[in-house]
């Protein structure tokens, strides 16, 4: 719940990065591929069709979900019911992959080898970046700023936590079963299959009757990216989700009155910030 309420962030950001969602989701993917002008009109007008799509049929089930964690607030919660949460939230991601696969398949059919080429230098440099942060830097600096992660995180939701809170989050993050070389070589798995698969669509362009294997590839490319082939990645997936919720849930019956009924206030207003974007059209 804590990852749920930093990625809908401040209140007012919302309704901001949301109505400029298209534009700032169409600045990272070019940031990646380059895109010609061609490109550039049909992914803009994709953007924009999904942002209206999200509006009528995904905002209407984000304020269901707040509301019903909203009633959680006030009492304990055990980790069954904050991993409930989470698989709402997952849930809800899964709908975006099916609504995006069709537009991906068209525009990965208009790729150049140039711009796969650009994909996997920006690959490389993203991987740099996440090997300072969790892999290759101090323990004790990386600890650090993951503590500082999880504070943050929980300060958004409760407002100022205590000391004992404080002492409990950093206990949390020393018994994690994190391991930065499996979630990096996830990380890496993924955009090798990403970086193949577009390559073997660049390399073979799909006539009409290949159309159908074309599809076939992009579909299972996404699957693979939801739902990783490596057993030994979905087994530490799971330990570190229900790692994640029991977290959650012993932070939470550790909060006063007071920290709980601001929880309660900052997931309505996101609550309302929705129903406010909903209206619009």
């Amino acid at each position: 719940m804590l990852a749920f309420a930093s990625a809908l962030q401040a209140c007012s950001a919302v309704k901001i990065a949301y109505n400029q969602a298209p534009t700032l989701a169409y600045l990272y993917l070019d940031g990646y591929m380059d895109f010609n002008d061609v490109q550039s009109t049909q992914v803009k007008a994709e953007l924009t069709k999904m942002q209206a799509w999200h509006r009528q049929t995904q905002l209407p089930a984000y304020v269901d979900l707040l509301q019903k964690v909203q009633q959680k607030m006030p009492q304990d919660i055990t980790t069954s019911q904050a991993c409930d949460v989470f698989a709402d939230v997952r849930q809800k991601a899964l709908a975006m992959t099916d609504y995006v696969e069709p537009a991906a398949l068209s525009l990965a059919a208009t790729f150049t080898q140039t711009q796969l080429d650009a994909m996997q230098r920006k690959f490389a440099k993203g991987n740099t970046t996440w090997r300072e942060d969790y892999l290759e830097g101090n323990a004790r600096d990386i600890f650090e700023k993951r503590q500082k992660s999880a504070l943050k995180r929980s300060e958004m939701l409760y407002g100022s936590v205590t000391d004992k809170q404080r002492g409990l989050i950093a206990l949390q993050i020393e018994k994690s079963q994190f391991k930065a070389a499996l979630s990096y070589a996830e990380r890496q798995r993924r955009q090798k299959d990403i970086l193949q698969t577009l390559g073997k669509v660049i390399a073979n362009p799909a006539s009409p009757q290949d159309v159908a294997n074309l599809q076939k590839d992009m579909r299972s490319l996404l699957e693979r990216s939801v739902t990783s082939p490596d057993a030994a990645y979905r087994s530490y997936l799971e330990v570190v989700t229900q790692e994640g919720c029991a977290s959650f849930a012993e932070l939470h019956n550790t909060t006063s009155p007071e920290q709980r009924k601001k929880a309660v206030e900052v997931l309505a207003g996101y609550e309302q910030d929705f129903k406010l974007l909903m209206a619009r059209k």
